[in-house]
């Protein structure tokens, strides 16, 4: 939408924001510095990185209250479940909610008056349609420009290939456990740094999350970043394993979910991955 809007396909935008979580790959930052310098700038278009912290060091932090991803849980009784999501809200919506209000000349906790409004793009193709919703907060109204052009996920490849951005790489926090078995694959392989990083974070949240430990309410199972449930530096990444087959009943959707992850990137208002699995409150406690 960036680019559509500084060749003047698309109307220019006052602003574009990114939400920064504080672990996304390298990646992903040296595309968000090639975007700016190379297509934002010379359009006048402002970009704006935002962020409500580190959500690495914030789980390990035993003094900071800890917004929780959405890990894999192995009960004490070898039931199965998920913590709740609240990554997405607390490091994503929050800080782009933070910045609007300031930009509108009303930061919390001003009243914003009724007649002031301000037109948020969200980058949602035709493939997930159904994520496109109307805004939570009067001061916002949603606008989806690439479902409005007809766009699906494909055009907007061919697009950004056509401006030699083929290589964008998905925003996705770099322990993300939406991510499928090719991601960990391709971090495991292409950046040894990056999967050590991942390895030790996820070994560190085995009992829970730093604050919850920390206060008493410990985790009653433990938590993982690989839906196999296995810590990730001996988790099934480079193939489907017969008992991971036989768990999804051979249905291929699965399969494929399991492989390359849930489609998308994490946009605030279309995080990647939905919690399909009983999730469990403040970090997965079960007591």
């Amino acid at each position: 939408m960036l680019a559509l809007s500084a060749e003047g396909i698309l109307p220019k935008v006052d602003y574009a924001i990114f939400a920064d979580t504080g672990w996304e790959p390298a990646a992903v930052y040296k595309h968000l510095d090639r975007l700016e310098t190379e297509i934002a700038r010379s359009a006048g278009i402002p970009v704006l990185r935002v962020s409500s912290g580190n959500i690495r060091d914030d789980a390990l932090d035993p003094n900071h209250r800890f917004a929780s991803m959405p890990l894999y849980i192995l009960n004490q009784d070898g039931k199965q479940g998920m913590t709740r999501r609240q990554c997405t809200g607390e490091y994503k919506i929050k800080p782009i909610k933070k910045k609007v209000r300031e930009l509108l000349g009303y930061p919390y906790p001003q009243r914003i008056p009724k007649d002031v409004l301000v037109e948020q793009w969200i980058g949602i193709s035709t493939d997930e349609f159904h994520r496109a919703k109307d805004a939570d907060v009067r001061y916002m109204k949603n606008v989806h420009p690439l479902i409005e052009m007809g766009w699906s996920r494909s055009d907007c490849t061919r697009y950004l290939a056509s401006l030699g951005l083929a290589d964008t790489p998905k925003s996705s926090c770099l322990g993300c456990p939406f991510h499928g078995n090719a991601q960990w694959r391709h971090i495991r392989d292409t950046s040894p740094e990056e999967w050590q990083d991942v390895v030790e974070f996820d070994a560190a949240i085995r009992k829970g999350n730093a604050r919850a430990n920390a206060t008493g309410n410990k985790l009653l199972g433990q938590a993982f970043l690989h839906r196999s449930r296995v810590p990730l530096s001996e988790a099934p990444i480079d193939h489907v394993t017969a008992a991971e087959r036989a768990a999804l009943q051979d249905e291929l959707t699965d399969v494929y979910e399991l492989e390359h992850g849930v489609a998308g990137g994490c946009s605030p208002w279309a995080c990647r991955g939905e919690v399909d699995a009983p999730a469990q409150d403040d970090f997965g406690l079960t007591s």
